[in-house]
């Protein structure tokens, strides 16, 4: 993972936080625009370190989530 561009992402959601709530078995991500981009740039660069691709990755079964992982709900504030 590079280090300098994590830092740069946490430094970003410094400025512009990301607020979560659980709730009834669901995980609500609410915040600006500018949040979310620095969020997506730090999930890249944790899951892109046991990847190739530097652009995507894929959540999958049994890895990152399970059966009875809560549903993730994404809302611009």
């Amino acid at each position: 993972m590079n280090y300098d561009l994590a830092m740069m992402a946490l430094d970003g959601l410094t400025r512009a936080p990301l607020t979560v709530r659980v709730d009834s078995g669901r995980v609500t991500i609410s915040g600006e625009a500018a949040a979310f981009k620095d969020f997506a740039r730090l999930c890249l660069l944790l899951g892109g370190a046991s990847t190739n691709n530097d652009e995507s990755f894929e959540l999958q079964p049994s890895v990152h989530v399970a059966s009875g992982s809560p549903g993730v709900k994404l809302e611009l504030s």
